[in-house]
């Protein structure tokens, strides 16, 4: 024999319910630019580089549209492979009022996140578009970025090597520039870089 016993159960409202729900959803859910970014990281991870891992994604209002990754073409050996193929420049730049040579490491082997997600999103897509990367984007990429419709570009690390420069195209091409100090990136897809 079973014998039950039943307790007078506090009445909730709906209020109520739907306060305690509030309380709870917004305790755990992420704002917009933390859950796209997460996802740019994410796309990260997908990279093969040894020096950067860097994702990027294209939205358009709360839609996603597209993610890409830095790696080399398709069908071809990657850095992990075939080693970077380190391209040196030499960059003249004013300090103090003088001059100054300043020399940069690129890998040439690989293409761009930011350049991968131009290459496979569609230019209607793009127009008013944004694009979060987790890098801040370099000037090669910055130029495409600036010609190609996006509207706001959302990055988490800096990049020093062009910085001053892709900050003033983007304040001249009148793209919101905007970088996530405070962002934490998701376990496990965070690659220490070095400047």
């Amino acid at each position: 024999m079973i014998v039950r016993e039943w307790k007078e159960a506090e009445l909730i409202t709906g209020e109520e319910v739907e306060e305690m729900s509030t309380n709870t959803q917004d305790a755990v859910r992420k704002d917009w630019d933390t859950y796209f970014m997460d996802i740019a990281y994410m796309v990260s991870t997908r990279s093969r580089c040894p020096r950067r891992h860097v994702g990027s994604v294209l939205v358009q209002g709360k839609k996603l549209l597209g993610t890409a990754y830095n790696g080399a073409p398709m069908g071809v050996q990657d850095c992990l492979e075939a080693g970077c193929m380190i391209s040196e420049e030499i960059e003249m730049k004013l300090m103090d009022g003088k001059e100054q040579l300043f020399k940069k490491q690129r890998c040439i082997r690989t293409i761009h996140a930011e350049q991968n997600l131009l290459l496979f999103t569609d230019r209607a897509d793009r127009e008013g578009s944004t694009v979060y990367v987790t890098d801040q984007p370099c000037w090669t990429c910055a130029n495409m970025l600036a010609n190609s419709g996006i509207i706001e570009i959302v990055y988490h690390r800096s990049y020093p090597k062009d910085s001053e420069k892709v900050v003033a195209l983007m304040a001249q091409k009148g793209i919101t520039f905007r970088c996530l100090d405070h962002f934490a990136p998701p376990a496990g897809a965070h690659m220490e870089v070095s400047s």
